[in-house]
């Protein structure tokens, strides 16, 4: 149920401003996809129950939409909404509400909706052995044989390869603030990488040592330069063409390290980029760094977000 018909010009046009706010505050796209889509099924809720302004929205009418939402059924799938669904929708409304106070619409109360269990929500994490066993994968490339392509090609893009390990697991970003990194937004002298388009166009300042300072500058310096074939390019990763590397040209070589490994385990794991990022949090934690240092190092707004990992290290231990 994604594109409901709406009658409503105002509720047609809140809705495309509410995406607009979302894409101008740096949310993903697929988040400035989904989210309006989902408030979409509220404006029609109160469509079919004759109410065509804004304004005569209220906490009541907001739960009582949720409600109808955990009795329908999954068109596709059958059966009621998982959890993981209503969560989404849950993450919405409080997502609307926030917009609907922050652009000047209304002020509602806090919505007080607890959010659903999700049995199904599994977080993957790799050890810190698979992790390096990525990293030795980025050297396992074509070499001493002949190919249409020279040699120096391969190695810049193992550079890089090392380099987007390096981003996304050592410093821990987000996709999508990896894929806006820029070259100077790295501070080589005092080891700080600046992430300028965080979520919810949130910056913060990520330390890095010089392990990681020795990757990210020989891609820098040796790698990068030879793929940009004297072209202007400012985006830190970039394609064979000198032009900015795309999120989902980053997941392809992610994968493509994965199945370089020898590890069967290893190869059957769903690796992301943001496993990356789960992992580094996991192994921080694990070595004892405060919940609230991991929390500023991966520029979550609260602990809450954070206190996952604390969950995941006690299943492990099997607490």
């Amino acid at each position: 149920m994604k594109k409901l018909p709406l009658k409503n010009e105002s509720f047609r046009y809140i809705e495309k401003s509410f995406r607009e706010w979302l894409d101008m505050l740096g949310y993903a796209e697929s988040t400035v996809y989904n989210l309006p889509n989902h408030i979409r099924e509220l404006f029609y809720y109160l469509e079919q129950n004759g109410i065509n302004n804004i304004n005569q929205l209220d906490n009541q009418l907001i739960k009582d939409h949720y409600s109808n939402l955990k009795q329908r059924s999954n068109e596709r799938k059958g059966g009621a909404l998982s959890n993981g669904s209503l969560n989404k929708h849950l993450q919405a409304l409080y997502k609307f509400t926030d917009y609907l106070r922050q652009s000047g619409r209304m002020l509602l109360p806090v919505l007080n909706i607890d959010w659903e269990n999700d049995d199904t929500k599994y977080i993957e994490t790799l050890t810190t052995e698979e992790i390096q066993q990525l990293y030795k994968a980025t050297q396992l490339y074509p070499k001493n044989i002949k190919h249409t392509r020279p040699e120096w090609h391969f190695e810049s893009i193992a550079l890089r390869d090392c380099a987007m390990l390096t981003v996304f697991y050592g410093c821990g970003l987000r996709r999508n603030e990896g894929y806006h990194l820029q070259v100077d937004d790295i501070n080589f002298d005092k080891q700080i990488l600046h992430v300028r388009k965080g979520k919810a166009n949130k910056e913060r300042l990520v330390p890095f040592n010089k392990t990681n300072s020795k990757y990210l500058q020989d891609y820098v310096y040796d790698g990068r330069i030879n793929l940009l074939k004297d072209k202007r390019e400012s985006a830190f990763f970039i394609n064979e063409r000198g032009k900015q590397l795309s999120s989902q040209s980053m997941s392809l070589r992610l994968k493509l390290l994965q199945q370089r490994t020898d590890d069967l385990q290893l190869q059957e794991k769903n690796v992301r980029l943001h496993v990356l990022r789960h992992s580094i949090a996991t192994h921080l934690l694990s070595n004892g760094m405060p919940l609230e240092n991991i929390s500023r190092f991966l520029g979550h707004n609260s602990l809450e977000s954070t206190q996952v990992y604390t969950h995941l290290i006690n299943q492990d231990n099997g607490h």
